[in-house]
Parts: structure tokens; sequence; C-alpha cells
């Protein structure tokens, strides 16, 4: 499904104006509308969104990294329907064939990454996975000291906003205790080479479990390619070692897949098989229910069974409909190979980004992996200090020329380009000519 397909005849029922004065007088005071003048959206297909007044958008952003096999799959549709017309909830208490089924698909997907690999546990989203994770680590090695890495996101819970590494969303203290966090392989603000920015990073993280643990943790935490931290990628080394040090201190090494997962990063379902490292346990979300809410907590059945005479439920976690839709977008991405066509999409894109930036001396750095990408924006190559007005500016810009873009990173001076992975070569063609436009008028 790569072609574009004209938008069902709708009209919304309210006008952007109108929803905005509902949600500002009977919706908690959230971040955004993003734009200064708002969208509202109420059509998709493939990777296009549609506003009101029909005028359409390349999504470059699948709702925060969400939608992995496009808007409105027919797949998807029909896996969806047939199963709603079925059976809409199933608790935990009753056994029902999807679960099981696609915990079995799932755990075998991560064998890849590590064989020991086999068992499943599904939440509503990435945080109460990530929650389900550190719960996990604790049960298992009898600790609750954890390691998190300056810059990271992991959620809204308590305990995954103590391990969010970003003083904007470390907003629901007190925390819980024992969370240390270790330095961020940031090459691009490190000064020195690449290599070298590793070594550091390392060296950081050892320093850390030495000084700032008992030196016997439960769990480190740690995003494949950072996603509201804007796209920071470590380098090919950063993992392997970091794993091994972390096991060296007797903790668990929990991988967060939540943006990463599902071929993002191009070639491979999980991101992390970029770097070699074996997770103890892998967290996804987002991409695997294509907007439907799931997270998923896979580990090994040693691990697994720490758990074992714990009271732990999920009302919806595994739930009939949820797994209808990660049955429907594995086999999409499986059908449609779109983790190959992120790795070659994502390059021709990357290669386009990297040539803006050459030319431009307001844009810093371009990094990340097949469409997980980051673009930073300075006021001066030189000085890199950040530009974070720019950026708001930027990805205006490119709202008004029908491309859709997120920002992200500790100053906000980040555009994140994560569309769907059915993303076309014309299409990031689009999302570079728009940046470079956007670029120029601003």
């Amino acid at each position: 499904m790569k072609t574009k397909t004209p938008p069902s005849a709708k009209t919304a029922d309210l006008s952007a104006a109108e929803s905005a004065a509902l949600r500002a007088k009977h919706v908690l005071p959230l971040p955004g509308p993003m734009f200064a003048k708002p969208i509202q959206i109420v059509d998709g297909r493939g990777q296009f969104l549609y506003d009101e007044d029909g005028k359409e958008y390349l999504d470059g952003f699948a709702g925060v990294a969400t939608v992995s096999i496009g808007h409105s799959h027919p797949h998807f549709v029909g896996m969806l329907k047939a199963q709603i017309d079925r059976l809409q909830h199933n608790p935990p208490l009753y056994l029902h064939p999807g679960v099981g089924t696609f915990a079995k698909r799932l755990a075998d997907k991560a064998k890849t990454v590590n064989p020991d690999m086999g068992v499943c546990f599904f939440t509503n989203s990435g945080s109460e996975a990530n929650e389900m994770a550190a719960m996990l680590a604790k049960a298992y090695t009898g600790r609750s000291e954890f390691v998190a890495v300056q810059r990271s996101y992991h959620g809204r819970t308590v305990m995954t906003v103590a391990l969010t590494g970003q003083h904007a969303w470390r907003n629901l203290a007190p925390f819980p205790p024992g969370v240390s966090f270790a330095p961020t392989d940031y090459a691009y603000r490190f000064d020195g080479t690449p290599e070298q920015s590793t070594k550091a990073a390392l060296k950081g993280l050892e320093a850390t479990l030495k000084t700032s643990t008992s030196g016997r943790i439960a769990a480190f935490f740690a995003e494949t390619i950072m996603g509201v931290g804007g796209a920071i990628t470590p380098g090919k080394a950063y993992f392997p070692e970091a794993v091994e040090l972390v096991h060296k201190h007797g903790g668990l090494f929990v991988c967060d897949e939540v943006q990463a997962g599902v071929g993002r990063t191009g070639t491979h379902y999980f991101g992390i098989k970029h770097w070699g490292a074996k997770p103890d346990i892998l967290v996804m979300a987002k991409g695997l229910g294509n907007g439907y809410p799931i997270g998923a907590v896979i580990t090994t059945p040693e691990i697994a069974a720490s758990v074992k005479g714990l009271n732990h439920y999920n009302t919806f976690g595994g739930g009939p409909m949820a797994m209808a839709a990660a049955h429907a977008v594995m086999d999409v991405v499986e059908r449609e190979d779109l983790a190959a066509n992120a790795a070659k999409v994502g390059a021709r894109l990357k290669g386009a980004l990297e040539k803006i930036a050459a030319r431009s001396p307001r844009v810093g750095e371009v990094r990340g992996m097949g469409l997980m990408l980051g673009v930073e924006l300075v006021k001066d190559k030189k000085t890199k200090e950040p530009a974070p007005e720019l950026t708001v500016a930027i990805v205006e810009r490119m709202k008004d020329a029908g491309v859709l873009v997120g920002k992200g990173g500790l100053e906000g001076n980040t555009i994140r380009i994560k569309p769907p992975l059915i993303l076309t070569a014309a299409d990031a063609d689009r999302i570079a000519a728009a940046l470079e436009a956007a670029l120029a008028d601003a």
C-alpha cells in the first residue's frame, strides 16, 4: 500500500476552532495543539493525512512513530472489523487464541536478538510496558537500583518518569528512589571523535555504576535510538560494551524499542540488532499496534518465572482487539518487507538531508537510521548553540507546505522525522525539499 488513495467523502462534525475551544474547556491542559495555527485531521490513507478542508499532508511523523504500516491499511482495517464483529473484550481471566498466538510470533522475532527469549506480557502503552520491565528486573535480581541514560525518555508513569533523563518531563516528583543516570553517547556535542565519544560514555556508565549505586543494580534502561531525546544514535561499540558492564554489576539490560521497533530502523525488526547486543528484556509499543493501544514486554522464561506467585494484572493487556491489530501489523511488515523499505528509503532521505546540512549554516547534524531520523538545528555551526525557535518555525513552515514532522531533543532544537514505513522515494524527496524550502524562508 504505497500509493495515494483519495480520502472518503467526510466532513468534520466540528471546526478546528470549535474543537480547540472544547478541548481548552474540558480537557486537562496538556501540551499542544502543536502548531500556532492548529490543524484538525479527519482522515488518513497510507502515508497521507487530510484536514477538515480536504488539504493533504504527507505524514512525516506517523503519530509520534506509531503508524508503522500506514493509515487505514486494508488488511489492518479488515482484521479489526472481523474481530469487533466477534468479540471486543476478553480479560486475562479467560483464554483467547489471539494472545497466545501473537505472543509466540513476537517471542520468535525476539529470538533474533536473544535466542533465550520466549515469554511476553501485554499492556496498553509503552509507559506500562517499561513499568512492567522494572518490576520484572526487581523481582528477578532482588534489587531496586536502576541506571538510565541522560536525555532519555521512557514514559509517563511515576517509575518511568524517574527513569527519564529530561527535566521537562520529570514533573511527577517525588520519584521512586534508586535511579542514577549515565552520560549519553552524543557524538555531535562531544569534543572529540565519535569513537572517543563512545569511550567517554562507557567510562561514564562505569563510573555511575561504581559511584552512584551500590554496585549491584536491578537493570540498565536504554533506548536504542532516542525518540523524544532527538534521534541521538550511539556508536557501534556502545551497547555491546555497556551490556557487559551492566551484567558485571548484576543488572539486566532493558532495551526500550517503543519507537525504534517493528523495523523502523531498517533491515531488522528490532533496532538493537544493528549493535549486536543481547537484551534481557525488550519493551515495545507504538508501531506494534499501528495506533491501536498496545505495549509489550518480551523476556526469557527464567526472568519471567521470577514473578510467579506475585499478583499482577492488566484488564486490557492482550485483549482480542489489540491482538488482532498486532497480528495485522506484523503480517504487513513481513509481507511488504517494510524493514527493508525503511532501510532503502531511509538511506535516500538521510542522504538528501545530509546534502542540505552541507549547504545550510543552520543544520548542525543529521542522524538516525532507517526511518527514525533527526535534524539538529543550531544558530551557528561553530558554536553549536541550539536553535529551538528556528525549529518551531521550520516545523510550522513545513506544515504549511503540506509536510508534517515533529520536534524534540532536550533543547527542543531537533526536527524528528519518523514517517510510516511505507514511505516512497518520491515522499522522501518531498520531505527533504520541504525542509530546504522552510530553511530558506526562515
